[in-house]
């Protein structure tokens, strides 16, 4: 019995709609989801990957088919029918995309808005800036360009706080420095600085992001959030962590040589962990206020002043316990900057007067 067209044709149509939506919701590309921006956007990967799924498989099953059945045949030496075109057909491979690409924008658009991406009491956020040029080129603040007349403004970069959490301030606020070639969190309300970040489990956390010498990339896989990091200006992120575990943190813009070695750790800890963890990090009056003191003296030299990579590394090193003999174990065992470190240890082998 033979099966009509159109019936084959609706048959395969389902079949093809029921492997697209499979593969789309099963296709192991991400990583586990760890914060609660995370869903949103693995919902649009996964109607991204349907959608593509469905175009892959049509356009090849198509081409496939056409191979086998309209195949010449042995002995045929006949030209095939002449076709200039088809305008319906046209029409609709041209409409379908069209289509496509407007509903995965409305849906990026609808992402990014539910994770913070356009909100709009970012300028009254103390955590952002809001810059505008006047007329002679000098920055002003916002309250200060208010009365004037000024030519672009425009707002902090960043991920900031979801409709449901705009006006409300974070359960934790960190600053993150980037430098060539490290990752620096000061809390500012607790008064601890370090080398890795820890974030208790299911609290709002903003991140107010600097960057001290180039442009960096603050990259977070599992939380699906990425900011750079620009001179001069302030970026922020906002999110909410929800598991617990230890999540690399990336620098996903080349910023050196040494770039492939910017890596730091964020760790999510359940909230009677991390005020353990922060019990652990308080600062001694002594050693940690002069770390400090290097670190404010370091973000406040003048922007043209020539640094050595020596200059930025003593800081760090003291923050983070190295001494003068694990960076000199440091220098044999990882590709980093010779001459920097050599510096380092001499100072840090040097008893402070």
């Amino acid at each position: 019995m033979k099966i009509p067209s159109n019936i084959l044709t609706m048959l395969a149509g389902i079949l093809l709609t029921l492997v697209s939506i499979w593969y789309g919701k099963n296709h192991g590309l991400m990583p586990v989801q760890a914060s609660s921006d995370a869903a949103l956007v693995d919902g649009l990967f996964d109607t991204m990957m349907i959608i593509s799924t469905a175009i892959f498989l049509l356009v090849w099953g198509v081409l496939i088919i056409c191979l086998l059945k309209f195949r010449r045949q042995p002995g045929d030496e006949t030209d095939g029918p002449a076709i200039e075109g088809n305008i319906p057909l046209e029409i609709v491979w041209t409409a379908i995309p069209v289509v496509i690409v407007l509903v995965l924008g409305v849906y990026s658009f609808d992402v990014y808005n539910s994770m913070g991406g356009f909100d709009p009491d970012a300028a009254g956020d103390p955590g952002v800036q809001v810059a505008m040029a006047s007329e002679d080129g000098t920055a002003m603040s916002l309250m200060d360009a208010a009365p004037k007349k000024a030519h672009h403004n425009h707002m902090a970069l960043g991920i900031g706080a979801s409709p449901q959490n705009i006006g409300s301030p974070p359960d934790l606020t960190v600053n993150v420095l980037g430098m060539q070639y490290a990752w620096i969190y000061t809390y500012p309300d607790l008064g601890i600085t370090t080398g890795e970040l820890h974030v208790p489990a299911n609290k709002n956390v903003r991140l107010n992001l600097k960057s001290q010498d180039v442009i960096h990339a603050f990259w977070l896989p599992e939380f699906r959030i990425k900011q750079d990091t620009i001179p001069g200006m302030e970026s922020e992120l906002r999110f909410t962590p929800t598991r617990v575990g230890d999540y690399p943190i990336v620098c996903a813009e080349l910023c050196g040589a040494y770039h492939g070695g910017m890596a730091s750790r964020l760790y999510v800890q359940a909230p009677e962990d991390y005020d353990k963890w922060v019990q652990e990090q308080m600062p001694a009056p002594e050693s940690d206020s002069q770390t400090a003191a290097d670190l404010e003296k370091l973000m406040a030299a003048p922007t043209g002043e020539k640094r050595s990579d020596a200059d930025y590394l003593v800081p760090v090193a003291h923050q983070m316990g190295l001494d003068a003999q694990t960076l000199d174990h440091l220098h044999h065992t990882m590709p980093m900057p010779s001459d920097a470190l050599k510096q380092v240890s001499a100072n840090l082998a040097t008893p402070a007067a």
